[in-house]
């Protein structure tokens, strides 16, 4: 049997679709000052920041339903250690399938399936969604861009229809900062970021223009959070903090695209995933930046701090700079600080000590 999410009784929770709009009137009292517990849909629970975001939502008891595909972009053991830390000790095999650990229920689905995303709320009433269901990684966007529009657009959709059908009124959309190819530092949330310059980022405005106009049709309350270079323990391995910690250890030759003076706003995963939670309250509509609005960091700055934390030195085997890459970013927080009370608290090197001392007590994970 699947779980079901027993309805409050509070009417006022679930509010009924007026005229074809979601009322936004009840979400002062679900993420206001009286912090009642929420029912989530959390997608991506089994990702570098769904696992993270979960972990805050159950502390602050909430009922979490997380759902994940579990897909193999990278390898799943590194997913199925972050749902045993959440204490799903052995996740569903199959699609449909259910696992429970206390207000943690999960259970196996791809966003990408309509009539799945559609039966999940007809089974269940939720408070809100926090989407972290995508595909990421500007250099595989390229490769295979089909599956970054399936999953980060269609996956979007269906969820805001879902939400529109069944009278859910808040949505929390990460994107990224990607977007802001081209244009000035920091960046700001005004700027106009429409010359995307990989599909992955094409993907990320395709997403948050769709959510704009389910906000504009159905009043449904969306909070867009565009992260900027996330990383901390338990991330993921495409990425080059892991992936540089990994061959340096291994003594093996780092890929580098470019000469290293590339810079990067470095935000520390538990950050990320606060300004997440904290992006339930209701807001309209919003686009606001997750950044560390500190200096960016370079590169070859971060390889020396790793090379310093595992006492090995690295080996760079030099490659062309991507054109889908971007020089560098930063972040203008301001935003955030004023609209959510939040703000960057781990600066980079904080971030790498710990990232550096998680991966030394957990390099069997990388081991693939």
């Amino acid at each position: 049997m699947p779980f079901v999410v027993i309805p409050h009784e509070n009417p006022e929770i679930h509010p009924e679709l007026v005229e074809g709009r979601v009322s936004a009137s009840p979400w002062e009292t679900l993420v206001g000052p009286r912090h009642l517990p929420m029912n989530l849909l959390l997608t991506g629970a089994a990702g570098f920041v769904g696992w993270k975001t979960a972990r805050l939502l159950l502390e602050a008891g909430h009922e979490v339903v997380g759902i994940d595909n579990l897909n193999d972009y990278y390898d799943p053991r590194l997913k199925l250690w972050r749902l045993r830390d959440l204490g799903i000790a052995e996740p569903p095999t199959v699609t449909g399938g259910w696992a429970g650990a206390g207000n943690l229920r999960f259970t196996r689905l791809d966003i990408e399936d309509r009539d799945a995303v559609d039966g999940l709320f007809a089974a269940n009433r939720f408070d809100a969604v926090i989407n972290l269901a995508a595909r990421a990684g500007v250099r595989a966007s390229i490769e295979d861009p089909y599956v970054y529009f399936r999953t980060n657009v269609d996956g979007t959709v269906h969820l805001l229809e879902a939400m529109r059908r069944h009278g859910v009124g808040k949505f929390v959309l990460p994107s990224s900062s990607s977007l802001y190819a081209g244009q000035a530092m920091p960046f700001r949330e005004d700027l106009p970021v429409n010359a995307p310059i990989s599909p992955y980022a094409a993907s990320k405005k395709a997403a948050e223009t769709a959510a704009y106009t389910w906000h504009h049709l159905y009043g449904i309350d969306v909070t867009i959070l565009r992260y900027f270079t996330v990383y901390g323990p338990a991330g993921r391995p495409d990425m080059s903090p892991l992936r540089f910690l990994k061959w340096i250890d291994a003594g093996e030759p780092i890929q580098l695209y470019g000469d290293g003076s590339q810079r990067r706003d470095f935000t520390y995963i538990d950050d990320i995933a606060e300004g997440t939670v904290k992006a339930l309250r209701p807001v309209g509509y919003e686009i606001i930046n997750l950044g560390g609005g500190r200096e960016p960091v370079a590169i070859k700055d971060m390889i020396r701090a790793f090379e310093d934390h595992l006492g090995k030195k690295a080996v760079i085997d030099f490659l062309p700079f991507n054109k889908a890459d971007m020089k560098e970013t930063r972040a203008d927080a301001a935003k955030a600080r004023d609209l959510l009370g939040w703000h960057a608290r781990v600066g980079a090197g904080e971030g790498f000590r710990r990232t550096a001392e998680w991966y030394r007590e957990h390099a069997d994970v990388f081991r693939i």
